[in-house]
């Protein structure tokens, strides 16, 4: 059986083609094995400032508490600028970011930037920070906590709708939108949000080294503007990231050419590693919220418990 020149050379053309693809496929993973050994501490990283997020309503987010451990506890890691852009979220995961925050403080210096809002509970993670930087316009403090809920019995009563009940105490589920709500409920009501509350004032007091009068003045639940803020001491200095690192090589002389590095949890979101699949999740996920017309305040609707939560429409 004869074999002609084409043949022959198609051959060997498919030949260089495989060899090309096993060489990336040795490249591929030569490189993961040196990310690998990255993570592990096999090569440390060199010294940086690591750069961490906080955006959006702020929820209980585990992989979120594993980075800040993570970052605490990474030798490298010299500094950390928290950039902070949110309108808060409840109460009890902005006290999370709070104390996982002040662990990485005790170990290294760490600077909060605010971005266009940094409100309630974003303001509670700022004072985690040894230095609080703002822009000028920055919309920040909403110093308080909300509990809010709809009373819906008198629309249910003109559409013919009754609610009935049996629990084992009178202030068991209280307050709820079908009935209307007693005095010893909103009493009770009123004491659970006072205990946030005065949970609050004690770090805004203690951060900001305030005398009691001064952080009721300041807290009654009103917003302030960066340079608002800086007027009344709820913030060190007005600027951006550049005034952050200038107090950090000023302040804690930290190295002028250490770099500033994100870091973000290891996992993504959707539980997906692959580019391509994280892309594609992602694309799906805006798909789905624009047409649910998804919105800051259909969010705050699967918020439990306290919120310290800043949203102008209820002003």
């Amino acid at each position: 059986m004869s074999i002609d020149a084409d043949t022959i050379t198609d051959r060997r053309r498919m030949k260089r083609r495989l060899s090309l693809w096993r060489i990336v496929a040795i490249v591929a993973v030569a490189v993961a094995l040196i990310a690998t050994s990255l993570q592990s501490g096999l090569f440390p990283p060199s010294e940086q400032i690591a750069r961490i997020r906080l955006e959006g309503v702020i929820v209980d987010d585990p992989t979120l508490a594993d980075l800040l451990r993570k970052v605490r506890d990474d030798k490298s890691v010299k500094a950390v600028i928290l950039y902070i852009n949110s309108p808060g979220g409840t109460a009890s995961a902005a006290e999370a970011v709070y104390e996982n925050v002040r662990g990485i403080a005790e170990k290294k210096p760490v600077v909060a930037v605010l971005g266009t809002v940094a409100a309630s509970g974003g303001y509670i993670a700022a004072l985690s920070a040894d230095h609080i930087v703002a822009r000028g316009n920055t919309i920040t403090g909403s110093i308080g906590v909300i509990f809010q809920w709809t009373q819906l019995q008198e629309l249910m009563g003109k559409l013919g709708i009754e609610m009935r009940e049996v629990k084992s105490a009178p202030l068991k589920a209280e307050p709820n939108p079908f009935t209307e709500t007693s005095p010893e409920a909103l009493k009770a009501t009123e004491a659970l949000i006072q205990s946030s509350y005065r949970w609050f004032l004690g770090l805004v007091q203690e951060r900001r080294g305030f005398d009691e009068a001064t952080t009721r003045k300041l807290g009654d639940g009103r917003v302030y503007t960066g340079f608002q803020a800086m007027e009344n001491g709820l913030i060190d200095e007005v600027g951006g990231e550049q005034a952050a690192l200038a107090w950090l090589r000023k302040e804690r002389r930290i190295g002028e050419r250490l770099p500033v590095r994100d870091w973000t949890p290891e996992e993504d979101e959707f539980g997906i590693t692959d580019l391509v699949g994280q892309a594609m999740a992602r694309a799906a996920l805006s798909t789905m919220e624009g047409l649910s017309q998804k919105t800051l305040h259909t969010k705050r609707l699967t918020l439990d418990g306290l919120t310290s939560l800043w949203h102008p429409e209820a002003r």
